[in-house]
């Protein structure tokens, strides 16, 4: 889900304020915290480029209004959302102050001492993204810079200690 500026679930962050937006996520590859997190962003689906083939019946379905996950048509998202997070599993579920996977990295990253710019080398994403995550990631702990950050993760156990 790599580009040059931001990866497919950052555009979609971006563009999820969009009530006509239908979007459909196109992965170089796709995981189920990945399907999940989509899902949860307002995208209608998910295909994998190795599913390329699907890929027209994926957008007839959103354009249609509904979803695309795990290569088939979907009508109940709720549903598929629940079977999906099922299957991650409690290690994942839920996740505090409602930060994202992406997020929870960056978090943990933040702990073990990282820049921005280390940050966004270790996961492959520009320096100007990482910097949008903390602004988010801020926003929803409540905190204003990376030293409270970090002692809030570890008190709060957002992070493994050690």
């Amino acid at each position: 889900m790599l580009m040059p500026d931001m990866n497919g679930i950052e555009v979609l962050r971006d563009i999820s304020g969009s009530a006509s937006a239908h979007v459909l996520v196109l992965c170089s590859s796709l995981s189920t915290e990945q399907t999940v997190e989509i899902l949860e962003l307002g995208g209608r689906g998910a295909i994998s480029k190795r599913d390329i083939g699907q890929l027209i019946p994926a957008i007839n379905a959103v354009i249609s209004g509904r979803y695309w996950v795990n290569g088939a048509e979907v009508s109940n998202v709720v549903q598929v959302l629940n079977e999906l997070s099922r299957e991650i599993g409690p290690q994942t579920q839920p996740r505090p102050y409602q930060l994202t996977l992406r997020e929870m990295q960056i978090v943990r990253l933040i702990t073990d001492g990282l820049t921005n710019r280390d940050i966004g080398l270790e996961l492959s994403i520009t320096e100007e993204t990482v910097k949008r995550h903390l602004t988010n990631i801020f926003e929803k702990v409540g905190m204003s810079n990376r030293l409270e950050l970090a002692m809030f993760a570890v008190n709060h156990n957002l992070v493994r200690k050690g």
